[in-house]
């Protein structure tokens, strides 16, 4: 997965022009910074910081996570004066203090987690959180005509797209759609308060962390 959003980063914000998704993407960037206004951040998969462009204002900071170099160069290279630390490291053994944050940002991460592991993904997060931390994930529907086929199941349930990047070379990507009740359960056992919401083409989830 790190190789292949490597490899992608010259062309990864490229999914946010099609002209079907427009609407939505308007309607989110406007409702993302109200959810994490004024919370010290932990953004996760921040990739080349499209995210991070539209609630970063409006936090008390940002510390934006991904695993790639290559985007996180286009990341800096976007925001160069925002609050926001720009950081290399493994989602999945986040390299934060505990309980430094109160508030989460996850864009289109989700859907990269192998299902056996999202609990585990889960318990790191909400390690560097403080109880009532916000935290939001959004990420893809699955529309026929828009989105990627399905090219593969796999025994454990997960879902996989083959992907072509425009130097030729064709990738096996793990893509999962999970549904509303399937997010909700993940979230139930650590959330306080949840709530998901849809729009054409995406989810959004968020819920306060337990204390």
């Amino acid at each position: 997965m790190q190789d292949y959003y490597a490899a992608r980063a010259a062309e990864y914000d490229a999914i946010y022009a099609k002209p079907e998704r427009q609407a939505d993407l308007r309607q989110m960037e406007a409702w993302l910074p109200g959810m994490l206004a004024g919370r010290h951040v932990l953004e996760v998969a921040c990739g080349t910081g499209y995210w991070t462009q539209f609630y970063a204002a409006a936090t008390a900071g940002v510390v934006a996570l991904d695993g790639a170099v290559e985007t996180l160069r286009i990341a800096a290279h976007r925001l160069p004066d925002a609050p926001v630390r720009w950081l290399q490291g493994d989602a999945y053994a986040l390299p934060v203090a505990d309980r430094v944050f109160d508030g989460a940002f996850a864009g289109f991460w989700w859907s990269h987690i192998p299902l056996d592991r999202i609990d585990g993904f889960l318990q790191g997060l909400h390690r560097t959180l403080k109880p009532g931390a916000q935290v939001v994930f959004i990420d893809n529907l699955f529309v026929p005509g828009s989105s990627t086929p399905i090219a593969e199941h796999d025994s454990d349930g997960n879902t996989w797209q083959l992907r072509r990047l425009a130097d030729g070379t064709t990738h096996r990507v793990l893509k999962n759609f999970p549904s509303r009740d399937a997010l909700l359960a993940a979230v139930q056992p650590h959330a306080r308060i949840s709530a998901y919401r849809a729009w054409a083409h995406f989810w959004a989830l968020s819920y306060s962390l337990r204390g």
